[in-house]
């Protein structure tokens, strides 16, 4: 079949599909673009051609910003538990290089999305093209040479003939629930246009099968002996359980065995938050009473998690001097991590297996009046009562309120994702979405939209402070374009609220964390900014609704769950209000050296804190 390098592309995106459990989906449900001289004689000649004659199925999706496509297609990704993912194609230069951010948030988060930047010229007929990175050392280098080390797979297509093999090593990579991330394929600009004879049976429907690796019986066996001797055992569950579809094996594994059951933020819902196992988010953001079970727990079960340093509370959250850990983990990798004993399985498979080998084994734990005390607790955080300006927590318990079992709240950066962990609801495994991996500012409404994208029948809030706000908006507009309905709360608290705590905390006292008038002594201590981001929002073409108190905000929030259309609710709150703690520390440098007694101070506490810190060997 005689087609052009980005016809070929995109016809065989459009036969790609996934199967699990007899379920098959569509692999690559789109592609995300913005066209410039790259792409858009190639690629974007070839999403026409296939709109235009239907020759093949690969809606395309005009973004706003080069980054915030990718996020969007994490944001699917993640909400279809890995099993498809969105293609994002962008123009030479700052086009490409602008979706980097996109690609290192997407492969440390383990999200399948497919990059497809243009490059330079193939031919180098006329070099250097605009654009082009000029580099003494080799003429075959170029800026997406960036995106080899925050990609799982990468490569460059020279010529024609190599692209069959590129498009199925990216698709293997695309399908692999251990080694997926960010999938690179860069497109010279004059390749993407040239023709060539490819064979038929590349555009044949073909179907990847996405496996569940069952448990090695002999590593299983060893695990079940650890834990058959633990007196305080505790279970962590990780994202991994949520992608592999596991909460139903998850619930009978802990309501066989007692054993309590605590989540990473990546795996916030695996159980619903009134399960009698569940105590919450453990960690550095997690709860009291998740993180006193931590510093207890001589065998820590961990299911699916990456052990982030949040996670381990900067490795001081597990105390007990002999702690042990048995990590069921679909990749080799994180199951080997904290000199655990490894099941290399998926989430699903691995808890059946080891609640099979521990044979009726079970332990008794008495958490309900200490659940109920935290409960009571993340009430009184919800309806503090703050004024002039309301409390974040009270913000986040309107809209945990406002939000139905199937609706999905979204975060990413700030001091929300560390009260969204501690104090969340969550009732279903699809409902809490912070991307806490990477944390990236500007996540928020552009991973909200790849999720309404996944599932329409759900409700996305994307809860954003005006510092991410001001770092990308600009897919309100895409969102607008496609009549896809978000509700954006937008928090205004006139800076990083998150960063001028933890600035404060180390003696830093919150410098340069404050949208503010640069004042007489040369800091930004004068008065607010005039800026009025809900008039923004507006001109983006949302439907915005202005809150004062909480109580305009429960009003808010149903007059948005009513509309249908994307709707911005805005609120000014309080960053010096008070969240509950964690009881629990998280390592961030301080200096060893300084003319200031608040870091001096902070130093101190610092250095008694790492005391605490442990190998885990």
């Amino acid at each position: 079949m005689r087609l052009t390098v980005g016809q070929a592309v995109v016809r065989f995106l459009a036969n790609q599909w996934t199967e699990r459990d007899g379920v098959e989906r569509r692999a690559v449900a789109g592609c995300f673009g913005i066209f410039g001289h790259g792409n858009v004689a190639g690629l974007g000649q070839a999403l026409l051609q296939a709109q235009r004659t239907g020759e093949a199925d690969l809606p395309y999706r005009l973004a706003r910003n080069e980054q915030a496509m990718v996020h969007a297609a994490a944001g699917f990704a993640r909400m279809s538990n890995r099993l498809r993912a969105y293609a994002c194609t962008a123009s030479i230069g700052p086009g490409s290089t602008n979706m980097l951010t996109g690609a290192a948030l997407a492969t440390v988060n383990r999200l399948p999305v497919l990059l497809l930047p243009s490059d330079v010229f193939a031919t180098r007929v006329a070099p250097p093209v605009l654009q082009e990175l000029e580099d003494p050392r080799g003429f075959d280098v170029s800026v997406n040479d960036a995106f080899r080390p925050l990609s799982r797979f990468f490569d460059r297509v020279w010529r024609p003939e190599q692209l069959p093999a590129a498009l199925l090593g990216a698709m293997r990579v695309l399908t692999d629930p251990a080694e997926t991330g960010a999938v690179t394929l860069c497109l010279p600009q004059d390749l993407q246009a040239e023709p060539y004879e490819f064979p038929d049976a590349l555009f044949a429907k073909r179907v990847w099968h996405v496996a569940r690796p069952p448990a090695e019986p002999s590593f299983v066996s060893r695990a079940a002996a650890v834990l058959r001797d633990a007196q305080h055992p505790l279970l962590i569950a990780g994202g991994g359980v949520i992608y592999s579809e596991a909460s139903a094996e998850l619930d009978r594994f802990a309501r066989a065995t007692g054993i309590p059951v605590a989540d990473t933020q990546a795996g916030k819902g695996a159980l619903p938050w009134d399960h009698p196992q569940a105590v919450g988010g453990v960690g550095s953001t997690g709860t009291p009473v998740a993180n006193r079970l931590a510093r207890e727990a001589d065998v820590v079960i961990g299911v699916g998690t990456r052990y982030s340093d949040f996670t381990t509370a900067s490795r001081t959250a597990f105390q007990h001097p002999d702690v042990k850990f048995v990590n069921i983990n679909v990749a080799a990798f994180d199951a080997a991590k904290q000199s655990a004993f490894p099941i290399v399985a998926d989430a699903r498979t691995g808890l059946d297996a080891l609640l099979a080998a521990l044979d009726g084994a079970s332990w008794s734990f008495d958490l309900a009046a200490e659940v109920a005390s935290w409960q009571a607790a993340v009430d009184h955080a919800y309806h503090l009562g703050h004024g002039p300006r309301p409390a974040q927590t009270e913000v986040i318990g309107a809209v945990d309120e406002a939000c139905g079992p199937r609706d999905v709240v979204v975060q990413a950066a700030g001091s929300m994702p560390g009260d969204l962990q501690k104090l969340w609801r969550a009732r279903d495994p699809g409902q809490y979405h912070v991307e806490y991996g990477y944390s990236c500012m500007g996540f928020e409404i552009a991973g909200a939209l790849g999720i309404k994208l996944a599932d329409p029948s759900r409700e996305v809030f994307a809860l954003v402070g005006d510092g991410s706000y001001l770092m990308m908006a600009q897919e309100i507009v895409t969102a607008v374009a496609e009549g896809v309905k978000l509700i954006v709360v937008l928090v205004q608290n006139h800076g990083f609220a998150s960063i001028g705590a933890l600035s404060e905390s180390l003696g830093s006292q919150r410098f340069g964390t404050s949208y503010r008038y640069r004042g007489p002594g040369g800091d930004y201590g004068g008065g607010h900014l005039p800026v009025d981001l809900a008039a923004n929002a507006a001109s983006l073409g949302a439907a915005v609704i202005r809150c004062r108190t909480i109580a305009d905000l429960a009003d808010g929030l149903k007059r948005a769950r009513e509309s249908d259309r994307l709707t911005v609710v805005h609120i000014e709150t309080d960053p010096l209000a008070p969240a509950p703690s964690s009881d629990s520390w998280w390592e961030v440098p301080v200096p060893g050296v300084s003319a200031l007694s608040s870091t001096q101070d902070a130093r101190a506490a610092y250095e008694t804190a790492k005391r605490r810190q442990r190998p885990y060997l």
